[in-house]
């Protein structure tokens, strides 16, 4: 089984944003084997189109900056390129997100560039099992759990690439743990 641990970040705003579209700009995942170790990773930034320029918020909160996004592939052939390396339409995999909100945003952002989806369906709400593996009364934060688990939280966090990174601790100390029901 391949686990592919993925994070996103997407445009956000302090307040009301300009519409219900929220659009990724940053996509970061680690392929991990049956023994939870890396084989390798996936890095790239998104050029939005609805809303192309980024908020100082959004700016602010994830350190992604203008030139980044502008720089960037659109997200048709950042996706092409992220289901290649995952290799979702050639091997068994999982994807495996912190919380259903990467998952939905995936989804819905497939949806608007006319892309099918169903190849998302394939995943794993870590943050809703690691609450239930520990019987805590509410879900916690990524880094909570982190720190929680005798790791350091390393990277940028709200940075795609570092928090999916910082995932893979959790995930690869309870490999045997997860549910995987696909």
């Amino acid at each position: 089984m391949n686990y592919i641990v993925f994070d996103i970040e997407a445009t956000c705003w302090d307040g009301s944003p300009p519409s219900d579209t929220q659009e990724i700009i940053e996509l970061g995942a680690l392929l991990l084997n049956d023994y939870g170790e890396v084989i390798s990773t996936f890095d790239k930034f998104i050029q939005p189109t609805v809303h192309p320029t980024l908020s100082f918020f959004c700016k602010k909160l994830t350190s992604i900056q203008q030139e980044d996004v502008d720089r960037a592939s659109k997200f048709e052939k950042v996706i092409e390129g992220f289901q290649d390396w995952a290799e979702v339409f050639e091997e068994d995999y999982v994807l495996c997100s912190w919380g259903d909100f990467d998952r939905k945003l995936l989804i819905e952002n497939c949806d608007l560039h006319q892309m099918d989806s169903y190849w998302v369906d394939r995943h794993i709400n870590i943050k809703k099992q690691y609450k239930h593996l520990k019987r805590l009364p509410k879900p916690i934060g990524l880094r909570k759990a982190v720190l929680r688990e005798g790791f350091e939280f390393t990277g940028i966090h709200h940075r795609a690439i570092s928090d999916a990174e910082n995932l893979a601790k959790v995930f690869a100390k309870y490999i045997d743990e997860w549910v995987v029901a696909v």
